[in-house]
């Protein structure tokens, strides 16, 4: 048994088919085929069940590959503390963050990162929160942007800053003038909202019973542009965080008094060999 033969074992496990697994370990199936056959026979166990028509892992099969993961992981934290010991602000780091401040936070954070620490290299992911938080724990990122607060067992975090959501409503709207709108204005309005899945939904829920509106129900979107364009055209209003706030034609932007909003904080794992860049990270992102 070695590691090559476990990230083997784990390529089939989640891609479910030995010719794509091959494929995606840079092998040939025959040869991945075999080195499986033989784990399977070192340890005495059938790990997959094999037949034309369906793929299955077996019940001992599930306990190997959370080992095997396990396993590797740990690898990859060795060969992480090496490098940090060298220089701790070189090589790589995965960082995510989950749609609703992607697009908006990564743009302003990546370019002071690199200016600062020109050998590290950024691979940036883009999931939702449920997810990034699975990949964290799982060690297949280094840290996230996760809304405050979250499932923290076995994280640690420091707030990198909070926002107020704004009530975004077409420019020709009865509350598009007002410069603040007192939670009785929003008093029985319909918000629009996004879909299943987004931890803003969940805030924007909260945010509508404590502000006495409701959600319109014939429509789930799927993004915040796609609230963005759907208030534009009149459909309707929304609350907008105030990151994803911009100038343009056709949307106002109104202040809400005692307005919800949210935090961000920056999550990584209490085992991570890269706390120190961590805290740099926090910093940097703070500023």
């Amino acid at each position: 048994m070695n590691l090559r033969d476990l990230k083997y074992l784990i390529a089939v496990a989640k891609e479910q088919h030995f010719a794509r697994a091959a494929e995606k370990s840079f092998v040939s199936q025959p040869t991945l085929s075999m080195q499986i056959k033989k784990l399977e026979d070192e340890l005495g166990v059938e790990i997959f069940e094999r037949s034309q028509k369906k793929f299955m892992i077996t019940k001992v099969g599930e306990a190997i590959i959370k080992k095997a993961e396990i396993i590797l992981r740990e690898a990859e934290e060795i060969k992480n503390i090496a490098k940090s010991a060298k220089d701790p602000f070189s090589g790589e780091i995965r960082i995510g963050a989950f749609p609703t401040l992607a697009s908006y936070f990564f743009p302003k954070i990546v370019g002071k990162i690199s200016k600062k620490f020109p050998q590290l290299k950024l691979l940036l992911v883009e999931e939702k929160t449920e997810i990034l938080l699975q990949k964290l724990k799982n060690g297949e990122i280094d840290a996230a942007f996760i809304a405050i607060p979250c499932d923290d067992s076995g994280l640690v975090h420091k707030k990198i800053f909070e926002e107020d959501f704004l009530l975004a409503v077409p420019t020709k709207h009865a509350l598009a003038k007002n410069k603040k709108v007192e939670k009785k204005d929003l008093k029985g309005q319909e918000l629009m909202l996004l879909e299943d899945g987004h931890c803003l939904r969940d805030q924007a829920l909260e945010a509508c019973s404590m502000l006495g509106a409701f959600e319109q129900q014939d429509f789930r979107a799927s993004s915040l542009e796609t609230l963005r364009q759907m208030v534009i055209s009149g459909a309707g209003i929304t609350l907008m965080p105030e990151i994803a706030v911009r100038k343009e034609d056709k949307i106002s932007y109104v202040k809400i008094n005692n307005a919800p909003h949210r935090k961000i904080g920056l999550y990584w794992r209490q085992t991570s060999s890269r706390k120190t860049l961590m805290e740099e990270l926090t910093n940097l992102s703070k500023n």
